[in-house]
């Protein structure tokens, strides 16, 4: 992904920086593995506004990600690489051999047409999800779980990941972004890989405008 500014018509577009998404899918989500998306508006359970100034905004529909990934044995293609609203990496649409669909987290360097599997005998390479203990040490991981079958929870947002560093007895030794180190069940499994859209944090939005919608 590349980062896109503008001329400087005006002071909001002068210091506005974006991401160009022009190599992502243009059409509608994929409708079966959507639900609404309803805004508390800042509402509690009464209805009563708990949190001031937190109306408007578009409308947008979650898209349901799986991060359990136990699809295994059966390989997938990735048939389109999306934006999603609710989260700051892209996603991507995996359509398996037994034409079932899922959402997957998408990472750098994937490719629609490329293929994806899961599982403890998939093949080392970018997009495919293993136990910890089957990934090699050096390799950087993401979706990770912390509990076998919790699904990931560590390294999920853009650009991001942890590193094995190495093996302890059951547990994988993860260095994660922040320098702290943590040790994780070697059954768990994790995403080979970098996230996409790493240039998130370089976004400027410009205009109070463009945060309300």
């Amino acid at each position: 992904m590349s980062l896109k500014t503008f001329k400087s018509y005006t002071k909001t577009t002068r210091g506005t920086v974006l991401i160009d998404r022009k190599n992502l899918w243009k059409g509608k989500a994929y409708k079966p593995l959507t639900s609404i998306n309803r805004s508390s508006k800042g509402r509690n359970n009464l209805g009563r506004i708990t949190s001031r100034n937190h109306g408007g905004g578009h409308k947008h529909k979650y898209r349901i990600i799986d991060f359990h990934r136990k699809t295994f044995g059966i390989k997938g293609t990735v048939e389109r690489i999306e934006y999603d609203p609710n989260r700051s990496c892209h996603i991507m649409l995996i359509n398996f051999e037994n034409k079932e669909r899922k959402y997957y987290l998408a990472p750098q360097k994937i490719k629609v047409g490329d293929f994806i599997e899961n599982g403890p005998n998939s093949e080392i390479k970018i997009g495919n999800s293993l136990p910890l203990k089957d990934i090699p040490t050096g390799m950087d991981v993401h979706n990770v779980e912390i509990q076998p079958g919790a699904g990931g929870k560590i390294a999920r947002a853009a650009g991001s990941s942890v590193n094995i560093s190495g093996i302890d007895g059951n547990y994988t030794v993860l260095k994660m972004a922040s320098g702290e180190i943590r040790k994780i069940d070697s059954r768990s499994l994790a995403t080979i890989g970098v996230l996409s859209n790493p240039d998130q944090k370089n976004i400027k939005i410009g205009k109070a405008g463009r945060s309300r919608w």
